[in-house]
């Protein structure tokens, strides 16, 4: 059994040394050639209702198969602990197959533990997808559930106050009831939900798998039965991942672990001295004890991550003014870079989330990329003290 740093390198690359090549090959076909109409027509089928290939049988259209995208897919399964995965233009595109795929099951309530992305969030107020959505606190999930409940969704650690959720105790409330778990923060380096019992495993893959800023991609992980469901939902909505993104995802995936335990290191150097500046009343951050009273680094997850948040004393007006004085720093929304991002969730990514539910409006979060953390602090301590 091979660890993690050589799985990330080597996964979807096993056929290489057969192909001759050393890199994996791109194919931006959109169409492919068909033997027969009988055996296109079968493939057509096949594919169209969330089949893999046959060997020897036509791709027939890049909309239904890209080899590509499974490269990407098998390769984020396995990392994740699961039997499969399926990719998406973006992370909320993935997201929506899977309440979609929910909703056509005949289970269209699904249960939503705040905090989560704006954008999900979104999407579950709104109804948009056919869902209704009863919102519980990770403690009374099993109170929420309804008899066509068909998902429960949480997100650890939680976009963007980075609060923990303790996925054994979830699973254990939702009963039958299958748990999404947006593990785009936590990356498979730091945290494995399957292994903790939830059915799916969304990624916003644009974030810390692409890990550039420079390629958008979703990717949900699960059994072999969602797997067919997600993309079954995939070919009928077309929204595959492009092959060029999905090479580009795939090639990230060689350096995930060394650049999320890189980053992580510095945001924990950075959290400890925010915590003691005087401009921040309360930094949040899963490797700050009292952020993790449950002690879930280090059990549920190997370390606490790369994001983090502060809350400013002064409110709205110094929070902006911190985020805008930033010179070595983007203010930009996003995570998982190489670059370090701050941002104002609450005026932003967290814009369309009840008001009750809304970050407050002191709050600004930190992606921490993999600059010298010297250089970071310099710049976090000048914005601070304009």
């Amino acid at each position: 059994m091979s660890h993690l740093d050589t799985d990330a390198v080597h996964l979807g690359r096993e056929d290489l040394g057969e192909l001759g090549v050393h890199v994996p090959p791109i194919d931006l076909s959109t169409t492919y050639p068909l033997p027969t109409i009988e055996t296109g027509g079968l493939a057509y089928e096949n594919l169209a209702t969330g089949g893999r290939p046959v060997d020897g049988a036509s791709l027939v259209y890049q909309r239904l198969w890209n080899p590509n995208v499974d490269r990407l897919e098998r390769s984020v399964a396995a990392l994740e602990g699961c039997a499969g995965a399926v990719a998406f233009g973006s992370g909320m595109a993935a997201l929506a197959a899977a309440l979609v795929a929910t909703v056509a099951a005949g289970r269209p309530h699904v249960v939503g533990v705040r905090p989560l992305y704006g954008g999900t969030d979104h999407v579950l107020a709104s109804g948009l997808l056919g869902t209704r959505v009863s919102w519980a606190t990770a403690d009374r999930i099993a109170e929420a559930i309804a008899p066509d409940t068909g998902l429960v969704v949480v997100e650890t650690p939680a976009n963007p106050t980075v609060d923990l959720v303790d996925l054994d105790a979830v699973v254990a409330q939702a009963g039958d009831v299958p748990v999404l778990v947006d593990n785009t923060f936590a990356t498979p380096v730091l945290q494995r939900p399957a292994r903790h019992g939830a059915a799916l495993v969304l990624h916003s893959a644009t974030k810390f798998i692409g890990g550039h800023g420079d390629v958008m991609g979703g990717v949900v992980a699960g059994d072999a039965e969602w797997a067919v469901r997600l993309r079954q939902v995939r070919a009928v909505t077309g929204a595959l991942l492009h092959p060029m993104a999905a090479y580009e995802l795939h090639r990230g995936l060689q350096t995930l672990p060394l650049r999320v335990r890189a980053q992580q290191e510095t945001a924990a150097t950075l959290a400890g001295r925010l915590a003691e500046h005087p401009r921040i009343a309360r930094v949040l951050y899963p490797g700050l004890k009292e952020c993790d009273p449950a002690g879930l680094v280090g059990t549920q997850m190997a370390g606490p991550g790369s994001l983090l948040a502060i809350e400013l004393r002064g409110g709205f007006e110094v929070a902006a003014t911190t985020a805008q004085r930033c010179r070595l720093i983007t203010h930009a929304v996003s995570l998982g870079g190489v670059d370090t991002l701050i941002q104002h969730p609450a005026g932003l990514t967290h814009r369309p989330v009840a008001a009750d539910a809304r970050p407050g409006d002191a709050l600004l979060r930190l992606s921490v990329g993999l600059e010298d953390v010297e250089d970071l602090w310099a710049d976090l301590d000048q914005a601070l003290r304009a």
